[in-house]
């Protein structure tokens, strides 16, 4: 029997599974490690120890060490990490909603929706500032979701209904950006070119500070609903029947999952297949409910995108690889795998 501590304070009781805990705290130090190494890795090589002593602020072998450790590298690998958990903790919420191990944000369209309002913002809008190209990705990621909803579960749904669906918007979303990328100016077509491959490159604190209360807000909002999450993957009558209201919840969800796609995608480009592979990663260490199913599963998706990364910037350097060809190309057969496992189990 799973051991479960709980922690009080006034009327307020968190239940916390011990083994969770401690998967999601093992997976943080991985990514931890992984920033280290990522850190270290460039034309001006630094070793671990020394990165260490330069984001603790205590004199290193060099003195150049402390700028490029703390001013160039590190928000790059934490940008990779908060992108990482939030397209994870995304694809969390979307497989407990619709009950569909194959439900993810790149797979259902909501990260092509918010690609294409950001792209038709970074092109057709050439002087906007930087800073609403986060709204402009939410807008087109809404746009979507609310498709979604009307299409896939008004009057009913079945989850391959879903994915249908969800692949055809995602393809009318893609031809739409394409014809922007065609018919746009060169300078803004190839700024928009970069971005659509999925890529942390020259992110910097800029970058960075915008994406943290995004996480927070949803990600921590989802967290709270969590047992209502748990209620809903049981069916609506069910969660219905356990006080759970269900469409409140399921909107309410559905928002935190899309906010979510839209600020890592607004941040980083369409990386592929994180929102896929994450949660189930996070399912096998601990369990499906979604108490401790989501914190691993940011954590999951954070040390996936530090070490895509990582591989391409060292595998065929001094050329770097997005970290989203990484992604998708691990994450491509994942799906074809989930995808013919879920057929063979309906035969």
């Amino acid at each position: 029997m799973r051991r479960r501590a709980v922690l009080r304070r006034g009327g307020f009781s968190l239940p916390l599974a011990l083994r969770a805990a401690a998967v999601t705290a093992g997976l943080c130090a991985a990514g931890l490690v992984g920033v280290v190494l990522h850190v270290g890795v460039g034309e001006y090589p630094i070793s671990p120890p020394d990165v260490v002593r330069a984001l603790l602020g205590l004199s290193a072998g060099d003195e150049n060490y402390a700028f490029i450790v703390n001013v160039l590298r590190l928000p790059r690998a934490l940008v990779a990490f908060l992108v990482g958990a939030a397209l994870a903790l995304s694809g969390a919420i979307l497989q407990g909603l619709t009950r569909n191990p194959l439900a993810a944000p790149e797979i259902v369209g909501i990260n092509a929706g918010a690609g294409l309002a950001a792209v038709t913002l970074i092109v057709a809008f050439p002087y906007v500032p930087a800073a609403l190209v986060p709204p402009a990705a939410f807008v087109g990621a809404v746009a979507v979701a609310a498709t979604l909803y009307l299409l896939a579960w008004r009057g009913g749904s079945s989850p391959v209904r879903l994915i249908l669906i969800g692949v055809g918007v995602s393809a009318v979303a893609t031809a739409m950006t394409t014809i922007m990328i065609t018919y746009g100016e060169i300078e803004q077509v190839s700024q928009a070119l970069v971005w659509l491959t999925g890529s942390v490159y020259g992110r910097s604190w800029e970058e960075l500070w915008p994406l943290l209360p995004w996480l927070a807000l949803f990600g921590a909002l989802a967290l709270f609903r969590a047992r209502q999450l748990n209620a809903l993957t049981l069916g609506d009558e069910v969660a219905a029947g356990l006080g759970v209201g269900v469409e409140r919840e399921r909107g309410l969800l559905l928002l935190c999952s899309v906010a979510l796609a839209a600020a890592a995608v607004a941040t980083a480009g369409t990386v592929g297949f994180v929102g896929l592979m994450a949660p189930h990663i996070a399912r096998r260490l601990v369990g499906p409910s979604h108490g401790g199913l989501l914190p691993a599963a940011a954590a999951s998706g954070g040390v996936l995108v530090v070490a895509a990364d990582l591989v391409g910037r060292v595998a065929f350097a001094p050329l770097e690889i997005p970290c989203g060809i990484v992604t998708s190309a691990v994450g491509a057969p994942f799906f074809i795998y989930l995808l013919y496992r879920s057929t063979d189990a309906k035969q």
